[in-house]
């Protein structure tokens, strides 16, 4: 059943992480309510800015931002900094109950909102996932190399298949929002539990904005955690190639004694012994090495996932509803 969206009333909520945008939150709200309040037949709508640990002050700003919109903005404050996906998986929490479609975007103007006419016309077509594709990126010829080629490798190893230069800016039914919200993963990456529970899904192609103040909030590391969680967790590609490893070691060292062999049988020749041992010690410990950490990435998140804890831990809510 197509919840709500062949009718004229229906809802949306509209969540947003955000890690110190103290300077941009308010033009965000307005760009994000100046759309809102032009598509058709929206009755309701709610952004729910998840405050994921920031120190800039930008709890203040978003509290006087939910007092300022009564009944629009509802802000979560994280006991501390989860990370990008924690963030957007306790903004689903709250979006998931009440909304007829999702949508995730960014906060710092990458985003652009004037896209949601488009994602609400191919949910009401019957998609239940609308993504957006980025056919442009205002970054440096290096960072665009490198995601283009990360989207691709991804593509090929993936369990599932993954949309090439898709992020997490997309609308989702309430359907798709609500299974998103009963994964319990802690090593998450959201485009590819998109793509895993299926439904009926389409890209859009849209060009992404540039930030506001050029300066990005995730560096190398939290980039590089996104990229192992996206791999480790949709391929098990990596334990192959260390088989084959493993496999070419052993034909390379019955090589290297073959070779000894002859020289010493036919050609009369003896080999220095500290010369082979060396190749073969060194090439079979490099391999050993990386295939322990290898495995040793996937063990980790199994201990994770064993703990139990919670991804995110919601310090306090700000709401308030029109009356007030």
């Amino acid at each position: 059943m197509q919840a709500n969206r062949d009718h004229a009333d229906w809802s949306m909520a509209v969540v947003s992480p955000v890690y110190n945008e103290r300077e941009n939150i308010r033009a965000f709200v307005d760009e994000v309510i100046g759309v809102l309040d032009t598509l058709e037949g929206l009755a309701r709508y709610e952004i729910i800015l998840v405050n994921d640990g920031s120190t800039d002050g930008s709890d203040e700003t978003l509290d006087a931002c939910a007092k300022e919109r009564p009944g629009r903005v509802r802000v979560l404050h994280l006991a501390r900094n989860f990370g990008m996906e924690a963030a957007i998986d306790a903004g689903l929490a709250c979006a998931g109950a009440g909304a007829d479609a999702v949508v995730i975007m960014d906060s710092d103007m990458q985003d652009d909102p004037a896209i949601f006419p488009e994602f609400v016309a191919k949910w009401r077509a019957g998609y239940d996932v609308v993504y957006a594709v980025r056919s442009s990126r205002e970054e440096s010829i290096f960072r665009c190399a490198l995601f283009w080629a990360f989207y691709r490798m991804l593509g090929w190893i993936a369990d599932v298949p993954i949309p090439l230069d898709a992020g997490n800016f997309a609308l989702m039914d309430k359907r798709v929002a609500r299974a998103l919200g009963a994964m319990r993963e802690n090593n998450r990456f959201l485009r590819g539990l998109r793509a895993w529970v299926g439904f009926r899904q389409i890209g859009v192609a849209v060009a992404r904005r540039g930030r506001y103040d050029h300066a990005t909030r995730m560096g190398f590391r939290g980039q590089w955690k996104l990229a192992m969680n996206a791999i480790f967790s949709f391929s098990y590609v990596p334990l192959f190639v260390f088989r084959i490893a493993g496999a070419f070691t052993l034909l390379v060292s019955a090589a290297l004694i073959l070779w000894t062999l002859y020289h010493k049988l036919v050609i009369g020749i003896e080999m220095k012994a500290w010369a082979s041992q060396m190749i073969a010690i060194s090439f079979i410990g490099g391999i050993n090495l990386l295939g322990i950490g290898v495995i040793g990435e996937y063990v980790a998140r199994i201990y994770d996932e064993v703990k139990g804890r919670p991804n995110y831990v919601v310090h306090r809510e700000t709401q308030y509803d029109d009356q007030e």
